[in-house]
């Protein structure tokens, strides 16, 4: 599944906002919630009749079952479920059960005035259920006056479906009918094997092929009128989907699976393993999307998207996340993790593979510069006190929804990532096809995994891989002085806050594989396996301890030694410049070094060429500004000196030109945001408007990497007028990359009146549950709104709550880390402690430690920041 924070790409965005606003850790286990493991599914049959029109559905459901021992019940899982009629068939006899419910733990025990002997059993189901308005199990999305019926069943909500064994280890096999109105589209998991008329008039029942062994979380059904657009690719049958007003921009989303496709076959050395590939852009879809086996769902705005006059970004975003879905056919689906414990391998694999295949179709992406800076937001993540290890308990439904948070994700994807530049590509390409030549169709566990890894390489990836999963944070390296071709170093756990540091964290250590830059981009790996210790250096002009950016560790230099490299940092690739930029910004925050030195060092850079180098000195000149910065005497200094030191870079790159690179297009992009948002040039906020304006009304006028930016500045510093105009967008486009962002962007004006109206649209019930928190949680985030934004949470609470989705109320709680006074802090946690969320104290537990950080952080830095900026406006630096 990709999930919402890693659906938004934009690296210095991404995880210091949504996924720090998702990240928790898990709460002590409630193992009562696991199902007996007596009973083990075969095969489900399921039959279903969705009515629409009532917000209903029914079904009729055969289970074979195999007993490992007799028994008079069987538990599975089920929730918003009333069962009708219970039989179990043994063969011999049929005995009708009695149904007991636990809703607590969403499971039902059915009772046999009998024995079931061991061995098979079938078990008959009739049920009724509700088509809800959760965005989970089977529930109702509308669009345009239509209603759809679809489903999103990770992790536990298949249960609200149909009674299932509800657990990633229970695989079996499904054959799928759905009753259905004549003229709805359905489509589930395989292929259609017939569609006939009735059985009553106005209805068509089309039965599926049954699916190869899977998991109930991977099942999918979905009814309603949808269109297609068709591909294909190695022989395998592609569409993508989508309501009638919108299908006309899927063609790139088939575009992406055709390449994606047949890359995918050749790395893993094994064909897709369905009949065929459906994806399906919903209205109303609370994730990015979710990779159920041969029909992955998505939010519109992750799918769908205007080729021609789309922002090279949302081009990128939506193959991300189908590359993203995709990699999980293989990986999660074909092979599933045994537990939600080792979610982080499926989720992590997903995350580091989506950017193979685009690396090789669009290499004018660069795409190892996005993998770079989304390594660094991971450590940033990973480096707070409120973190936990990769692999975590989760046993209860709450529980498990939190795992989907940046560590699994990005953590998990960045040490893949690491071992894969430990080992070399080819070698890394065959443990991942062994593992999933030895596991197929089945479930397996990490070190299944790591132990493919160990046997193809011989080398102790089981051991690298065991300590970056058993312990959580980032390591910090540092370096002694070369001498005699060797080089001492040592470890330690590294904190963005010191006074978090513990007597546990000073006893960690990890076995690193450290590379070493040799020439141009070839690299010299050695493995530190203990605390302190001495690595053989390289003979190279210049001492660099990440070559090749992939180290999962951040780095210290003797002052001789990180001099030299800052002097030559234009020497270095742009991923490992953007390292060096991370390590910089990091080792600031953690009181090593000093505000003024990132200033510095991002001066140097203002003339580089890689945008994404570019976009992280923007992400730390933001948290300058945000976070250091006490005063607004004090942001006015920072607005000057980035106004002045980076407008005549902006300038120089002109106004865009037909022909020219996406790099070139989103490096002139960020250069306008900076300077006309932090900078608050008046020059370009003017101008930002006119851009805007003609970017919503006539996309095409207006090259559109340049124009989203825009809006952001234009909306920031918009009136009446210009939020009509970017709430008509909202409501009325039919490209869905366009409409969301100009939505998102109605809770950036800064007037508050123009705030209040923001809000009120978004806890009015006028816009999407998937959507209206978010509106909030960006608002909370940006200084210019937070404290509107919070006055009006604390005044509605009320409105605000009946807006919660799943994930919902965890994202609002976690934006609240974006504040920076202790008393804010104190109200936030007051009012959460008497308002409460479901499956929130951790994000609130997260919140509270980053506003603490940020107050140490403020009174550390916010001197050296003044200081520097003075000496700088009087040409002393």
């Amino acid at each position: 599944m990709t999930s919402l924070f890693s659906f938004i790409r934009r690296p210095a965005m991404r995880l210091a906002a949504v996924a720090a606003a998702l990240l928790s850790i898990a709460t002590p286990a409630l193992v009562g919630q696991r199902l007996p493991a007596n009973a083990r599914p075969e095969h489900y049959t399921l039959r279903l009749t969705p009515d629409i029109d009532k917000a209903t559905f029914s079904g009729e459901e055969t289970i074979d079952v195999t007993l490992a021992q007799s028994a008079d019940s069987i538990t599975l899982n089920a929730a918003e479920i009333q069962f009708q009629s219970v039989t179990a068939n043994t063969g011999k006899h049929e005995l009708k059960a009695d149904v007991s419910l636990d809703e607590g733990k969403q499971q039902a025990t059915l009772t046999f005035p009998g024995t079931l002997p061991a061995g098979t059993v079938k078990l008959k189901i009739t049920y009724t259920g509700i088509l809800n308005n959760e965005l989970r199990g089977f529930y109702l999305s509308k669009a345009e006056g239509r209603r759809y019926a679809v489903t999103q069943f990770e992790p536990t909500d298949a249960r609200r479906a149909f009674p299932s064994f509800d657990e990633p280890a229970y695989k079996a096999t499904f054959e799928v009918t759905m009753v259905a109105p004549k003229d709805d589209m359905v489509i589930s998991n395989t292929n259609v094997v017939s569609d006939t008329a009735g059985p009553a008039v106005g209805e068509h029942t089309v039965q599926f092929a049954r699916t190869p062994k899977m998991s109930t979380y991977l099942v999918a059904f979905l009814v309603g009128d949808f269109k297609c657009v068709e591909g294909k690719s190695d022989g395998v049958p592609i569409r993508a989907c989508a309501t009638p007003e919108r299908v006309q921009y899927a063609h790139f989303a088939v575009e992406s699976a055709e390449y994606i496709l047949h890359y995918y076959d050749n790395y893993f050395g094994i064909k897709y393993p369905m009949p065929k590939l459906d994806m399906i852009g919903i209205p109303d879809f609370e994730a990015g999307a979710m990779e159920n086996f041969g029909a992955i769902t998505y939010r519109e705005s992750a799918m769908l998207v205007d080729e021609k006059n789309a922002p090279v970004e949302a081009k990128v975003e939506v193959a991300a996340v189908v590359a993203h879905e995709m990699a999980h056919q293989w990986f999660g689906d074909m092979v599933t993790m045994n537990w939600w414990n080792n979610i982080w391998l499926n989720e992590g694999f997903a995350t580091w593979m989506e950017n193979k295949p685009l690396a090789a179709w669009k290499p004018e992406w660069h795409i190892d510069e996005q993998v770079a800076s989304e390594l660094n937001g991971a450590m940033n993540l990973d480096a707070q006190r409120v973190t936990r290890t990769i692999r975590a308990e989760a046993n209860t439904p709450d529980e498990i929804n939190e795992m989907f948070d940046g560590i699994t994700y990005e953590k998990g994807g960045s040490i893949l990532h690491m071992v894969e530049g430990y080992l070399g590509e080819e070698t890394f390409r065959q443990g991942v096809h062994n593992y999933l030549q030895a596991h197929m169709y089945g479930n397996a566990t990490a070190e299944d995994f790591w132990n493919a890894q160990s046997a193809a390489s011989k080398k102790p990836v089981d051991k690298i891989m065991a300590s970056f999963i058993a312990e959580p944070g980032v390591p910090l390296l540092s370096f002694g002085k070369v001498a005699n071709g060797e080089v001492p170093v040592s470890q330690s756990r590294f904190f963005l806050n010191p006074k978090n540091e513990t007597e546990e964290a000073k006893g960690q250590v990890w076995m690193v594989p450290v590379c070493f830059k040799t020439e141009g981009t070839q690299r010299n790996c050695e493995l530190l396996t203990s605390k302190e210790g001495t690595l053989k250096a390289p003979n190279a002009g210049l001492f660099y301890a990440d070559g090749g950016g992939a180290g999962y560790y951040r780095s210290a230099y003797t002052p001789e030694d990180y001099a030299a490299l800052l002097s030559h940092v234009t020497a270095l690739t742009a991923v490992e410049r953007i390292n060096v930029v991370g390590d910089e910004l990091a080792l600031m925050r953690a009181g090593k070094s000093r505000a003024g030195d990132f200033l510095s060092l991002a001066a140097s850079l203002k003339n580089d060429d890689s945008a994404a180098v570019t976009e992280n000195v923007i992400g730390g000149i933001e948290t300058l500004w945000t976070r250091v910065a006490a005063t607004e005497a004090e942001r006015k200094q920072l607005s000057t000196w980035v106004a002045s030191t980076y407008g005549p870079r902006l300038e120089s790159l002109g106004e865009p030109k037909d022909g020219e690179t996406p790099e070139q297009q989103e490096l002139r992009a960020e250069l306008f945001g900076l300077v006309g948002g932090v900078g608050q040039d008046s020059k370009v906020i003017a101008e930002s408007r006119q851009i805007a304006e003609q970017y919503l009304t006539e996309p095409g006028k207006v090259n559109a990497t340049l124009g989203r930016e825009a809006l952001g500045v234009a909306a920031t510093n918009g009136d009446a007028a210009f939020f009509d105009v970017v709430q008509k967008t909202a409501e009325t486009s039919k490209e869905p990359t366009l409409a969301s962002q100009a939505l998102y962007e109605l809770a950036r004006f800064k007037d508050p009146e123009l705030m209040r109206r923001a809000l009120d649209y978004a806890a009015s019930g006028k816009v999407r549950n998937q959507d209206a928190i978010t509106l909030f949680a960006i608002a909370l985030r940006s200084p210019n709104t937070q404290d509107n934004a919070w006055q009006y949470i604390e005044q509605n609470w009320s409105k605000v709550k009946a807006q919660f989705t799943t994930w919902a109320g965890g994202e609002l709680v976690g934006s609240t880390a974006a504040f920076c006074t202790a008393q804010r802090g104190e109200e936030v946690k007051d009012f959460f402690t008497t308002h409460k969320v479901a499956a929130s104290a951790n994000a609130l537990n997260r919140s509270q430690n980053s506003i603490h950080d940020c107050v140490d952080l403020r009174a550390e830095q916010s001197g050296n920041l003044k200081q520097w900026l003075s000496s700088s406006a009087s040409g002393l630096m």
